[in-house]
C-alpha cells in the first residue's frame, strides 16, 4: 500500500534542503573559496566607494556611475575591445548591488500581479468538470466546453499576442483580468450557451496568461539592463507559482463547501453557491490583478528598429504581426526548435494531467480490492506541487554552473525516464515516484524554457511569436481530448515526445553553444 503521507514529507524536507542550497543564505554562510577572498579583498573599497556615491549629489557632479550600472555588460564588453582594463572588483561588486536591488524591485511589482492571476486560474481549473456535471450535462457535452475552451486559445491566441505586442502588453494583462472575470460570471448561468461563451473567453484569457506576462517580463528587464537576472527570475516566478497552487486548493476546497449548490431561485437558470465558490473568490482575485497592474506595472511594447518605421501601418494589424511572427519563426532554426520543444513538453505535461488519476486509481484498485476507498488527491496534488517547487530551485542552483540550454537537455532526458518508470511500473508506488520526478522535471522546464526564449526570440514580435508556439500544443492537447487513449498508451505518446524534445534540444544547444 502507497503510504501517500510519507512520501510527501519525504518531498517535502527534500524542497527545504534545495530551496536553502539555492537562496542567498546559503551563499552567504557557506561561500566559495573564490567568493569569499574576493569579498575580503574589495569590502573596504566598496565601502569607501559608497560614501563617495552619497556626496556626489551633494557637489552635483554626474559622475555617471548610473548609466554604467544599467549597461555594465556592454560597456564592459567595448572597453575590452578598445584593450582597456576591465573594471576592478569594488566596481564590479558595487554594479552588481545596485542591479540586485532594482531587479528585487523589479520582481516584487511583477509577482504580486502574475501569482494573483495564476491563484485565479488555479482557483478554476479543479471545479470546471465539476460544476458541468452538477448543472446536469452529459461528458459529450462536457467534452464539447472543453474542447471549445482549447480552439478558442488556438484561434484567437494565434495573433493576439501580436496585437499586445503592438498596442501594449500592460493593456493586455488588464484585459486578461476583464476577460477572465467575464469567464467566471458565466459559469453562475446553467445555459450551454453562456457556459459556452464563458469557455471561449477562457480560450482568450489561457493565451494571454501564458504569453503576455512572460512576454511583460522579458521586455521590463530588458528596459532595466537586467537581462542577466531573467532566469533568476523566471525560477522565483515558478517557486511561487506552486506555493499559490497549493494555497489555492486549499481556498477553493472550502470556497466549494461554503454554501449549498443552488439557483438563486425556484426556476432560475443563475445559480449560487458549491461549485461555483472557488470561481467567485477568483473574480475578486483577477479584479485586484488588473487594478494592481494599472498601478505598479510600466507599460511596454515589441521594440522596433528604425527601419520599419515606413512599415508601421502594416504592422498595426493583427494579421500583420501574425505574419511577421510565423515568418520570424520559419526563418530561425533556434526560435522553430524552441516553439516545438516547448509544444512537446507542456503537451506531454496536460496529458500528464489528464491521466495521472486514471492511472494511480486503476493501480490502486488493483492492489487493494475490496479494500480500496479512493485516493488522498489533496496530499497527491500538493506532493506534485512541492516537487514543482524542489525543480525551480534546483535550476537556481545549476544556473552556478551550466546554460539553460545544457540544463534543458537534462530536463527532457529525465522525462523520458519518468514516463519510461510510469509505463513499466506494476505499483502505485513505483509510478507515484516517478510522477513526482516527472513534476521536478517540470519546475526546472519553465525557468529553462523561459530564459532561452528570453534570449531567442525577438522582443518586437515576442508575444505573437510566444502564442504560435501555443498552436501545436492546442493541436496536442485537442488530440488527448478527443481520442480514447488509455493512461498506458497516453504515457508511451508522452515518452515519445520527451525523446523527439530531447534530441531537438541537443542540435539547439550545438548551435548556440557547442558540444
Amino acid at each position: 500500500m502507497t503510504d501517500y503521507n510519507l512520501i510527501f514529507g519525504a518531498v517535502l524536507l527534500f524542497n527545504v534542503a534545495v530551496t536553502f542550497r539555492a537562496s542567498s543564505y546559503y551563499k552567504k554562510y557557506f561561500p566559495s573559496p573564490t567568493e569569499s577572498s574576493k569579498n575580503t579583498s574589495s569590502s573596504a573599497e566598496t565601502s569607501s566607494e559608497a560614501q563617495s556615491e552619497e556626496l556626489a549629489p551633494l557637489s552635483g557632479k554626474d559622475d555617471g556611475k548610473d548609466s554604467f550600472r544599467d549597461n555594465d555588460e556592454e560597456k564592459t564588453n567595448l572597453d575590452l575591445e578598445r584593450g582597456d582594463e576591465p573594471p576592478d572588483d569594488s566596481v564590479n561588486a558595487a554594479s552588481d548591488n545596485a542591479a540586485n536591488i532594482r531587479h528585487s524591485q523589479l520582481l516584487r511589482k511583477y509577482l504580486i500581479v502574475y501569482l494573483l492571476a495564476a491563484l485565479s486560474d488555479w482557483l478554476q481549473g479543479p471545479y470546471v468538470y465539476a460544476l458541468y456535471d452538477a448543472y446536469g450535462y452529459s461528458q459529450h457535452d462536457i467534452a464539447v466546453l472543453f474542447v471549445a475552451g482549447f480552439g478558442s486559445s488556438m484561434v484567437f491566441g494565434s495573433f493576439i499576442g501580436g496585437m499586445a505586442d503592438q498596442c501594449g502588453r500592460k493593456k493586455f494583462i488588464i484585459l486578461f483580468a476583464v476577460i477572465y472575470a467575464l469567464s467566471c460570471m458565466t459559469k453562475h448561468f446553467k445555459s450551454f450557451s453562456i457556459l459556452m461563451i464563458g469557455r471561449l473567453l477562457g480560450g482568450i484569457a489561457t493565451s494571454l496568461l501564458f504569453s503576455v506576462f512572460e512576454a511583460w517580463l522579458i521586455g521590463a528587464h530588458a528596459s532595466a539592463g537586467l537581462m542577466s537576472h531573467i532566469g533568476k527570475a523566471f525560477s522565483t516566478a515558478q517557486y511561487g507559482n506552486s506555493i499559490i497552487a497549493i494555497i489555492a486548493g486549499q481556498i477553493a476546497n472550502k470556497a466549494a463547501n461554503h454554501a449549498e449548490f443552488k439557483p438563486s431561485s425556484e426556476g432560475s437558470g443563475f445559480y449560487i453557491g458549491g461549485y461555483l465558490g472557488p470561481f467567485d473568490v477568483s473574480l475578486f482575485a483577477l479584479i485586484f490583478c488588473g487594478l494592481l497592474a494599472s498601478a505598479l506595472w510600466e507599460e511596454n511594447y515589441g521594440e522596433t528598429s528604425a527601419d520599419n518605421d515606413d512599415n508601421q501601418k502594416a504592422k498595426s494589424s493583427a494579421s500583420g504581426a501574425l505574419k511577421k511572427a510565423y515568418y520570424a519563426t520559419i526563418s530561425s532554426p533556434d526560435i522553430l526548435s524552441c516553439g516545438i520543444i516547448s509544444s512537446l513538453f507542456e503537451g506531454s505535461m496536460y496529458i500528464f494531467v489528464f491521466m495521472w488519476t486514471p492511472a494511480l486509481t486503476a493501480l490502486a484498485k488493483e492492489e487493494l480490492g475490496d479494500e480500496f476507498e479512493g485516493l488522498p488527491f489533496g496530499v497527491i496534488f500538493s506532493t506534485f506541487m512541492v516537487c514543482c517547487m524542489a525543480g525551480s530551485s534546483i535550476f537556481s542552483i545549476a544556473m552556478e554552473k551550466l546554460k539553460p540550454e545544457q540544463l534543458a537537455v537534462t530536463v527532457f532526458g529525465v522525462a523520458f525516464f519518468a514516463f519510461a518508470m510510469i509505463v513499466f511500473s506494476a505499483s502505485a508506488t513505483s509510478s507515484f515516484l516517478a510522477m513526482n520526478l516527472f513534476e521536478m522535471c517540470v519546475g526546472m522546464y519553465f525557468p529553462s524554457m523561459g530564459t532561452m526564449k528570453g534570449m531567442i526570440v525577438p522582443e518586437d514580435k515576442r508575444a505573437a511569436i510566444y502564442n504560435l508556439f501555443r498552436i501545436p500544443l492546442n493541436f496536442i492537447v485537442l488530440f488527448s481530448l478527443l481520442t480514447d487513449l488509455t493512461p498506458r498508451v497516453s504515457f508511451i505518446l508522452c515518452g515519445t515526445m520527451m525523446v523527439i524534445a530531447t534530441l531537438l534540444q541537443m542540435r539547439l544547444r550545438a548551435r548556440r553553444i557547442g558540444g
